[in-house]
């Protein structure tokens, strides 16, 4: 019997299914991005007014930070889109019995 040594063993988890992260996870990673680019937009406004002599990068400055509220806020409402599901659905066959007349019994 060739055993390994319980060291040589690799203990990482292994990922079984395909699931998606729960709804709490994916907010809260939306909530980290919103926060991580409005928070750059202070910055970028506090370089600019250091940087007034230098009118270009001034003005380069302002220009990043203009577009971020409206990027941050796509980002924070963006969720993933729902998966297709194809509903398995009877179709019904045409067959030889239902293609020939049926006796009718009159009562």
């Amino acid at each position: 019997m060739n055993e390994r040594a319980p060291e040589s063993r690799d203990i990482t988890p292994v990922l079984i299914t395909e699931a998606e992260p729960s709804y709490d996870d994916q907010q809260a990673a939306r909530k980290r991005k919103y926060i991580l680019m409005m928070g750059l937009r202070f910055p970028c406004l506090i370089l600019a007014g250091i940087f007034y002599q230098t009118w270009w990068l001034s003005l380069v400055f302002i220009a990043v930070s203009i577009p971020l509220p409206w990027m941050a806020v796509l980002v924070a409402n963006d969720r993933p889109p729902r998966k297709a599901e194809n509903a398995n659905r009877y179709q019904r066959e045409a067959k030889a019995l239902d293609s020939r007349e049926h006796p009718v019994i009159d009562g």
